[in-house]
């Protein structure tokens, strides 16, 4: 199995990750002084320092990332006979695609931003020599969440590279990375994967049962991460469902606040869920390593306070972010809900992502003109855009259900 067997309907991006690894594999064979330096077509080396992955939730940004990592790291034997890097079954391969590869860090964040601090630490570590002589790789999978301070710091780096140091930056679209940032990378622009080949790697990949993968494929519209949660998590189908309910309870004022709160409460359940899986486990490692017996409760040692309200600190940020992102997923069904019914009033015969409503969308359908569908779209388009404000979420639900009302 290659490294680009889970890049989902990205054909063309595999292909000039690919030939990139071929190229960055033949510098290293030249460094090493056992050939000339690569290049492609023209003479121009298709291997730079620095890479920006952009493309919609669910397009595999962060799958790609990962893969063009692998590749630079393939040590595969076919690979000296003129091969292509990226074999899959190596060990440079296989440690970089499972994270344990030494010179390959992948950063992934489950705050809200990340900082300044953060972002030297990654500056640090890409000025270091690869310790297995090839790359050393640096995988942001949430560059759009830099501050404005961080990305300053990265940007100096990527500025003035070391020699064998690759930056893989991955964000929703250029315009949430900063633009002295864009303009020094290599920009690969992904698109959403076609259902069919979601629903595919669902039963090839994961063993899904056909008929669910083909259900979760088509109600995320090609979001591979949320279709397999779909067909795997029955809590996950539970909210579904109850949010493609929605449209057809906010019919009073009393209604709507309800159906906003509800919302609300859902997406804290998730928050929680999220915490009582892991804050107790790091609490408790962090506990140990400071000194203090597992599970005693027991007084930590002088000096240690700070540490724990650290980890505190970032529970509680991790909650939030755990709880815009559940909110967020529901407004994206939301979002998907009215597609649909817009599709029926106008006839379309685009494919319908919410099969399994059908009767909910011909009902609103026939009681509303396409207009009106419009502006509940927008509705649930400025709810989303309000959150981002860091709007307070009951208020910003509650406007949105407002205006979702009949009539």
């Amino acid at each position: 199995m290659a490294v680009w067997d889970d890049l989902v309907g990205q054909d063309r991006v595999a292909v000039q990750l690919s030939a990139a690894a071929r190229d960055a594999d033949a510098l290293v064979t030249a460094a090493a002084g056992h050939a000339d330096a690569a290049a492609g077509p023209g003479g121009a080396s298709r291997m730079t320092h620095a890479w920006l992955f952009t493309g919609p939730p669910g397009s595999g940004r962060a799958t790609a990332a990962r893969a063009f990592a692998a590749a630079l790291q393939c040590v595969g034997p076919d690979r000296a006979l003129g091969g292509e890097p990226g074999c899959g079954f190596c060990d440079g391969c296989h440690t970089a695609l499972v994270g344990t590869h030494a010179d390959v860090e992948v950063v992934r964040t489950d705050q809200l931003t990340i900082g300044v601090k953060e972002t030297r630490e990654l500056v640090r570590r890409a000025q270091l020599s690869p310790a297995g002589g090839r790359w050393q790789v640096i995988v942001l999978e949430d560059a759009d969440r830099l501050t404005e301070g961080a990305g300053n710091v990265l940007l100096k780096a990527i500025e003035e590279p070391a020699p064998r140091t690759v930056w893989l930056l991955c964000a929703p679209s250029l315009e949430d990375v900063l633009p002295t940032i864009r303009s020094r990378c290599r920009l690969l622009t992904l698109r959403t994967p076609p259902v069919d080949a979601v629903a595919d790697v669902l039963v090839r990949r994961d063993g899904i049962d056909p008929e669910r993968a083909a259900s979760a494929a088509r109600a995320t519209q090609g979001h591979i991460d949320r279709a397999h949660r779909l067909a795997t998590d029955e809590r996950a189908r539970t909210r579904r469902a109850a949010v493609l309910r929605l449209p057809l309870r906010v019919d009073d004022v009393g209604a709507c606040l309800k159906a906003a709160q509800e919302l609300i409460d859902a997406a804290a359940e998730d928050a929680k869920q999220v915490a009582e899986e892991v804050d107790t486990k790091e609490t408790e490692e962090l506990r140990a390593a400071l000194g203090a017996a597992a599970g005693t409760g027991g007084r930590l040692p002088r000096g240690t306070a700070g540490a724990m309200k650290d980890l505190q600190d970032r529970q509680k940020r991790r909650a939030t972010r755990t709880q815009r992102d559940s909110l967020d997923q529901a407004l994206t069904d939301l979002i998907g809900f009215y597609r649909d019914v817009l599709a029926l009033q106008l006839g379309s015969q685009v494919a319908l992502a919410n099969t399994d409503v059908r009767d909910a969308l011909e009902r609103v359908a026939s009681g509303s003109k396409p207009e009106r569908t419009l502006r509940r779209i927008e509705a649930v388009t400025a709810c989303r855009q309000a959150l981002d404000r860091n709007v307070a979420p009951l208020l910003a639900v509650e406007a949105m259900t407002m205006a979702l009302r009949a009539g």
